[in-house]
């Protein structure tokens, strides 16, 4: 798992947030705010949303004209399967499922595929641990 995180936060730098909502109280909102300031690009992928964090948002990853590298995903885990299939669709790098999202098919399906998976883990406080490691 270290190996797929560290090789995600060193690759991934186009993010592609499934579930952003432009509520700050909302963990997506604070975690892409924290991950947009660390240097990546974000792109809110919510259909109720017009744009988050200065970026336009898209109803759909399909809808995403950008290559994305990374597809973060917010949503309940019985909404993961339909957006992992998805991310293989768009020819994404890597999966990663935030605390509390876990669906085990879907992410053998995108492992098969070739992607990088990271599931039930905060990309915040991943990135976070191993910038103190650094300092």
């Amino acid at each position: 798992m270290t190996d797929a995180i560290d090789s995600i936060l060193k690759t991934c730098r186009t993010i592609a947030v499934v579930g952003l909502s432009s509520k700050r109280f909302r963990a997506s909102y604070g975690v892409s705010e924290y991950m947009q300031s660390a240097g990546y690009r974000i792109i809110p992928v919510n259909p109720e949303e017009t744009s988050v964090l200065g970026e336009k948002s898209y109803p759909t990853l399909e809808a995403v004209p950008d290559k994305i590298d990374l597809v973060d995903i917010f949503r309940r885990s019985e909404f993961v399967s339909d957006i992992v299939d998805a991310a293989i669709r768009i020819g994404a790098k890597a999966i990663w499922m935030q605390e509390g999202v876990i669906d085990a098919a879907a992410a053998e399906r995108a492992k098969a595929a070739g992607m990088d998976v990271v599931m039930d883990r905060c990309i915040l406080k991943e990135h976070a641990r191993r910038a103190r490691q650094r300092s």
